[in-house]
C-alpha cells in the first residue's frame, strides 16, 4: 500500500501523512499526525494542542496508569481535530543518551519502556484512534540515521541475542500491552540490511515471534525498494508511491511479489482500522479541544515525572511563609518552559514566548511554552521579594544571588530530531553560571530542563537539584507545587546519569565529527552535510544498556537508574518470591512524617548459565503511603525479563539454576534478596 502527504485532497487534514480511503466501500481516509508529546503542526490550521511532559519524563513517573491517561488525552485531541492515527510511540532504548530524540523515548530499560509506551498506545486507541510504535529498530542516534539522497543510514551491528534482550524486547512488551495498529520501521540498517527491507526484523521477529497483527509503515522516505521491501514484510510506503504505487502493481503482475502478499498488506490495514474503531466511530463531527482539562492533566503528570536528585540540609521544600527573598535565574524562567523540537514539536499558543512571531517555529528553533516558573513561585511565596535574572550576565546573576536567601538556577539542554548533543555537558556557559552562583549563595537549588541526562561538575556545590525534564504546558505550576511542598516528589529516573561521557559504551557518538557537523549542537544529514556510511557497534554493550552497562563495568554513575528522593522516607522488608518466579511480595513502610509515594523496584540476577554479570528490572509498583503506613504489595514479575534468547530454539526461555530476586528503591539500592530455582 501507499501513503502520502495529501496536499490538495479534500479530506486531507494537514497532518504528517495521509492514506486515501474508499467512499464506495465506506472506508475512511487515514489522517496521521505526529503526536509524541502532543499534536504537532497545529499552527497550520490555528489548532491548539496540549503539550504534555516529555515521554522520558512520563517514564520517570513509573506509572502505567498515568501513561494510559497521557495517551488517552492525545487520542482525544486527535479525534477532536479530525485525525484518526497517531504517529507517536517512540521506544528506542537510550543506548546513546546524547541522541537528540531521547526526550521522545522512554528510557533505557525494556520493561519500563515497554510498560510506558504500551500503555500510551492503549490510551490513544481507547479513543478510537489508531496508535503506532517506532522506530523499528535500533535507531538509537540521529547522527547518520539517513544516508545520501535518503538512502539507509548507519549500520547497527548487534548480536541477535543481545537485540532480543534489549531493544526488541522493549517493542515486544509494548506491543503485547498496547496492540498498536502500526509499526514504523526505521531509516538505519541493522546488521547490513535496511530496517525497512529486513525479513528478519519485519516478518520473522515482528509478525511471527511477536504475533503483531497490524501493519508496518516506513519512516518518511524510508522505503528504498519495491520487491525486496514487500517480500521482507513492509506493508505501506510513506509518503508517496515511488515504490508501492505502480511499481508494486507491476511487480505483482510480473509474479515478483505474490498476490497473497498484497492481500496481506490490505488485510493488516483494514483489520487494524476495524480493531481500533476507526470505521465504526469516524472522527466526525469535530470538537473544540479543551485546553483547561489538557493543562490540568499535563500538570498532574508533570508532578509525578519530576525527580528530586539532591536535597542537602533539607533545603526543599521551601517555606512559603518563612522565606524572605528568592533569586530566580536563567533559562527564560520568567516566561516559559522548554520543549523538545523536530517532528515532535507542538506549536505553542501565541508563538514561542521567547521570540514571538507569526507562523510555526522553525525546525532549528528552541521553543518555550507559556508556563512561567517565576509567576507560580510568586504565587506561593507571597511575602517574599522575588527577582529574576536571565543568567546571561554571570556577574549580575551572582550579585542577585548574593543578596537573596534562596537562589533557584534554571538550566537547559535543548534537543530535537535531526541532531545529537556532542556531549552530556550543559551547552553554553551554564555550568559556570551554576558554579558562580553556588559560590556566593550556599542555598542554591538547580532546576534542570533537559531532554536527557547531563553531567554536573557543580553537583557537590549546590544544596538542591530537581530534574524537571521538558515539563509541558503545566510544568511551571507542577514545579512550584513540588518546590513548596504542596506535592511530594515521586518521580524516579528512567535513565542513568553518567558522571562523564567517558563512562558511556561509546564516549564519542559514532559518526559525529567536528569536521562534519560542528562542535556545539551536532546534526544529522538532515542538514545535508557530507556523509559517509559507517557502522555503530552495539555489541560493545550488547544487552547491557544503561544501568546494566554500569554494573557490568563496575562504574559508579552520578545518579543511578531508578533513583529519586522524596520529602519523606521509606523502608523495605519481608521480600518473598513465588516458587515459580511469577511474583514477588514486599512490604513498604513510610517511615517519615508526611504522606508520599514510593516506587518498589524489583530486579533479578539470572543463574550463572545465562552468562550475565548484571541485574535486570523485572517488576515495579508505585505505592502510596500515609505517614507511618505500611503496605504489602504483590508485584508480578515479567517472564520475558526473566528469560534469555535461545539462539538454538529461537525463543525466549528461562535457564536452569538459581534466580536471585532483589527489591529496593533504585538499581543501586536493593537491600532485600530472595531466590527461586528453575530445575528443568
Amino acid at each position: 500500500m501507499k501513503g502520502g502527504h495529501g496536499a490538495g485532497i479534500a479530506d486531507y487534514n494537514f497532518g504528517a501523512g495521509y492514506v486515501p480511503g474508499s467512499k464506495r466501500l465506506g472506508i475512511p481516509a487515514i489522517n496521521l499526525a505526529d503526536s509524541a508529546v502532543g499534536i504537532a503542526l497545529g499552527a497550520i490550521q490555528s489548532r491548539y494542542s496540549t503539550l504534555l511532559p516529555s515521554v522520558l519524563g512520563l517514564a520517570s513517573s513509573w506509572d502505567p496508569e498515568a501513561a494510559e491517561r497521557y495517551g488517552a488525552l492525545i487520542g482525544l485531541e486527535l479525534r477532536e481535530q479530525g485525525f484518526n492515527m497517531s504517529i507517536g510511540g517512540g521506544i528506542n532504548l537510550a543506548r546513546e543518551p546524547r541522541d537528540g530524540r531521547t526526550f521522545e523515548f522512554s528510557g533505557e530499560d525494556p520493561l519500563l519502556a515497554g510498560a510506558t509506551v504500551g500503555n500510551v498506545i492503549k490510551g490513544v486507541q481507547s479513543q478510537n484512534v489508531m496508535g503506532d510504535i517506532k522506530h523499528y529498530a535500533l535507531n538509537d542516534q540521529e547522527t547518520g540515521r539517513m544516508g545520501p539522497g535518503g538512502t539507509a543510514g548507519f549500520n547497527a551491528v548487534i548480536d541477535r541475542r543481545a537485540a532480543h534482550e534489549s531493544d526488541l524486547l522493549a517493542f515486544q512488551i509494548a506491543i503485547g500491552i498496547g496492540h498498536p495498529s502500526g509499526v514504523m520501521c526505521s531509516y538505519n540498517r541493522v546488521n547490513g540490511v535496511d530496517a525497512c527491507e529486513s525479513p528478519w526484523l519485519l516478518t520473522q521477529v515482528l509478525k511471527k515471534e511477536f504475533r503483531f497483527k497490524g501493519w508496518v509503515m516506513s519512516d518518511w522516505g524510508g522505503t528504498h525498494s519495491t520487491v525486496a521491501a514487500a517480500l521482507a514484510g513492509l506493508d505501506m510506503e510513506m509518503p508517496g508511491d515511488k515504490y508501492f504505487g505502480s511499481a508494486l502493481k507491476h511487480a505483482v503482475q510480473a509474479g515478483k511479489v505474490p498476490m497473497s502478499r498484497l492481500d496481506d498488506m490490505d488485510y493488516r490495514v483494514l483489520r487494524s482500522m476495524f480493531a481500533a474503531g476507526v470505521i465504526d466511530h469516524p472522527v466526525v463531527p469535530r470538537a473544540v479541544v479543551n485546553p483547561f482539562a489538557g493543562r490540568r492533566s499535563a500538570e498532574r503528570i508533570a508532578e509525578k515525572s519530576m525527580v528530586l536528585l539532591r536535597n542537602e540540609g533539607g533545603v526543599l521544600p521551601l517555606n512559603a511563609s518563612g522565606v524572605r527573598s528568592i533569586a530566580v535565574i536563567g533559562s527564560h524562567a520568567d516566561v516559559g518552559v522548554l520543549s523538545g523540537g523536530g517532528s515532535a514539536q507542538v506549536d505553542p499558543p501565541g508563538g514561542n514566548v521567547t521570540t514571538p512571531k507569526p507562523g510555526r517555529p522553525g525546525w532549528n528553533e528552541v521553543v518555550y511554552f507559556p508556563s512561567a516558573a517565576l509567576e507560580y513561585i510568586r504565587q506561593h511565596a507571597t511575602h517574599a521579594h522575588i527577582a529574576f535574572n536571565a543568567g546571561t550576565d554571570v556577574v549580575a546573576a551572582v550579585a542577585l544571588a548574593r543578596k537573596s536567601q534562596i537562589a533557584i538556577v534554571f538550566v537547559n539542554q535543548p534537543m530535537r530530531e535531526g541532531m545529537d548533543r556532542p556531549s552530556l555537558g550543559l551547552p553554553g556557559n551554564q555550568d559556570a553560571l551554576v558554579s558562580a552562583v553556588a559560590a556566593e549563595n550556599p542555598h542554591t537549588v538547580v532546576v534542570l530542563e533537559t531532554g536527557g541526562p547531563v553531567t554536573m561538575p557543580w553537583v557537590d556545590k549546590v544544596q538542591g537539584i530537581v530534574e524537571a525534564w521538558y515539563p509541558g504546558i503545566g510544568g511551571a505550576q507542577a514545579l512550584a507545587n513540588l518546590l513548596f511542598g504542596n506535592a511530594d516528589f515521586s518521580g524516579r529516573l528512567a535513565i542513568t546519569f553518567p558522571r562523564t561521557d567517558s563512562q558511556l559504551p561509546h564516549p564519542q557518538i559514532a559518526g559525529l565529527t567536528p569536521a562534519m557537523y560542528g562542535t556545539e549542537t551536532g546534526a544529522s544529514p538532515l542538514s545535508h552535510k557530507p556523509f559517509k556510511e559507517f557502522d555503530v557497534d552495539y555489541n560493545v554493550a550488547g544487552a547491557r544498556v544503561g544501568y546494566k552497562w554500569f554494573e557490568s563495568k563496575n562504574l559508579t554513575p552520578l545518579f543511578p537508574f531508578g533513583y529519586g528522593l522524596s520529602y519523606t522516607s521509606y523502608a523495605f522488608s519481608g521480600l518473598k518470591v513465588a516458587a515459580d518466579g511469577s511474583a514477588a511480595r514486599v512490604t513498604v513502610k513510610n517511615t517519615g512524617l508526611r504522606a508520599g509515594t514510593e516506587v518498589a523496584e524489583v530486579y533479578a540476577r539470572l543463574p550463572k548459565a545465562s552468562g550475565e554479570d548484571y541485574q535486570r528490572l523485572v517488576g515495579f509498583d508505585r505505592v502510596a503511603l500515609a505517614a507511618g503506613e505500611s503496605k504489602t504489595v504483590t508485584i508480578p514479575l515479567n517472564d520475558l525479563c526473566l528469560s534469555i534468547w535461545s539462539t538454538q530454539k529461537h525463543v525466549m526461555e528461562r535457564v536452569r539454576g538459581t534466580y536471585t530476586i532483589m527489591a529496593g528503591s533504585s538499581s543501586s539500592s536493593t537491600p532485600l534478596k530472595a531466590t527461586f530455582v528453575v530445575a528443568r
